[in-house]
């Protein structure tokens, strides 16, 4: 799911130009410290943590009271999976000034990748204390709350993406007039925009049939032209309009489909069911073409990549050669559903690999979701199909990293938004070496007994 990611850059921690080109500043003078921490904030993004951590190490060793420096090595490693060294960075940086919101920040974002939300809890609380008007620190308090099961109050700290630099970047369009707050509906029409997401569009469209028991005359309902064929017919849905239509479609009141959650008051324990989705017959019978017709062979399914467009989507990717060993388990036939720069991967892999690569064949999401009902299993790391194969009932076993999405929650094989979904998990290594382990034993003994 390409969307916001779990912990937003406060405004002023976002890395800035420096004043002049920081490669020619340090070529005159490699013993200025303050261009090796400048060099390591601009680094501090996705793809170039380790450089990031090197640079804050070459300030550090020029000046070891640098708290900037032990901060910024602080947020490197956490990024690149280095927890216990983050943490120490972090201890330094605190000793150095423990009121300091910069260095709590990273903090409560080291505490977050570890898994240890009892003490990021009590981080962000201090922090939201002293920047109140902050969004970036409710933002990650919304993540804590989430995954540990109190939906209420994360849904609730979740609106303030609202205001997240991040959020107005990603360029979804201000809707005029007021938002939805609840409240009956009484007669009027509500418009409902999509965000983030296609993952997470399919998993809120639950609540789209819902609308029309609060009172609403007319539910429209924003809509991706890859979504278009299987929410077609949507029970409680007037219409559907292409997203960023315009002009855009009469309404009184609007609302973002991931607001509805807490519109709802929904709790972990009253979460509705997935709707009822469309699979057009000429999907079906393209399924059916493409997979042949059935043997005595367990079909299954297998996606080793998210969008790549999210920034932890290295994370949360396994890569195909994981995969692979799964390929030797008696009485099984593998066919890739992957989509995107990630089926080169399948490719080098030549002719004669015994997987059917369908994701050329698969235009839309109906046309995935007609395959899904034909597979026995999926196996997969977590991506859109994920939630197309839970909302559909089918049964797949979804692989998550050591602090996933906060849908699948901190512990347990089960997560209440899919029932027919099992969750396999990295421990806190964050090493997939024993959950493919997991996976082939429980593959190899549900083959055996078919």
């Amino acid at each position: 799911m390409a969307g916001l990611p779990p912990f937003a850059v406060p405004p002023q921690m976002a890395p800035q130009p420096a004043p002049q080109p920081i490669e020619f500043r340090l070529a005159g003078d490699p013993a200025d410290t303050e261009g090796w921490i400048i060099r390591s904030k601009l680094l501090n993004r996705p793809g170039l943590r380790d450089l990031a951590a090197a640079s804050s190490r070459r300030a550090l060793l020029l000046d070891p009271s640098q708290g900037a420096a032990w901060a910024e090595r602080a947020f490197a490693l956490t990024h690149c999976g280095r927890h216990a060294e983050a943490l120490h960075a972090i201890g330094r940086a605190l000793a150095l000034d423990p009121a300091d919101p910069g260095v709590l920040f990273r903090l409560t974002v080291a505490l977050q990748r570890r898994g240890d939300f009892p003490a990021c809890r009590t981080a962000l609380d201090r922090l939201i204390h002293l920047q109140p008007d902050f969004p970036s620190h409710r933002w990650g308090r919304a993540q804590v709350r989430l995954h540990e099961g109190e939906y209420e109050e994360g849904f609730a700290d979740y609106e303030c993406r609202y205001w997240l630099d991040e959020y107005q970047q990603q360029a979804y369009r201000p809707h005029q007039g007021p938002r939805w707050t609840g409240q009956p509906l009484d007669g009027k029409i509500i418009m409902v925009t999509t965000e983030q997401g296609f993952g997470d569009t399919i998993m809120m469209a639950r609540y789209l049939p819902l609308l029309k028991g609060l009172g609403a005359r007319r539910v429209v309902v924003e809509r991706a032209e890859e979504l278009r064929r299987l929410f077609d017919g949507m029970a409680g849905v007037d219409a559907f309009v292409p997203r960023d239509v315009a002009p855009t479609p009469i309404y009184h009141v609007h609302s973002s489909i991931m607001s509805l959650p807490h519109r709802f008051g929904t709790t972990a324990d009253t979460v509705p069911p997935p709707p009822r989705l469309t699979i057009p017959e000429e999907a079906r019978a393209k399924a059916a073409r493409l997979l042949g017709p059935r043997d005595d062979r367990f079909r299954v399914g297998i996606v080793w990549s998210g969008n790549q467009g999210f920034n932890d989507n290295h994370i949360r990717a396994a890569g195909l050669d994981r995969f692979l060993p799964l390929l030797s388990v008696p009485n099984t036939a593998f066919h890739s559903l992957q989509k995107g720069p990630p089926e080169a991967e399948l490719q080098a892999l030549g002719p004669d690999t015994p997987i059917t690569a369908l994701g050329p064949e698969m235009q839309d999401f109906a046309d995935t979701a007609a395959v899904l009902e034909e597979l026995d299993l999926v196996i997969m790391t977590d991506s859109s199909v994920a939630h197309l194969a839970g909302s559909l009932g089918v049964p797949v076993w979804n692989l998550v990293q050591h602090v996933p999405y906060w849908v699948y929650g901190r512990t347990g094989p089960t997560t209440p938004w899919y029932p027919s979904m099992r969750l396999y998990r990295q421990g806190p290594d964050e090493d997939w070496a024993p959950v493919f382990e997991a996976v082939r034993g429980d593959l190899e003994r549900l083959a055996a007994g078919r």
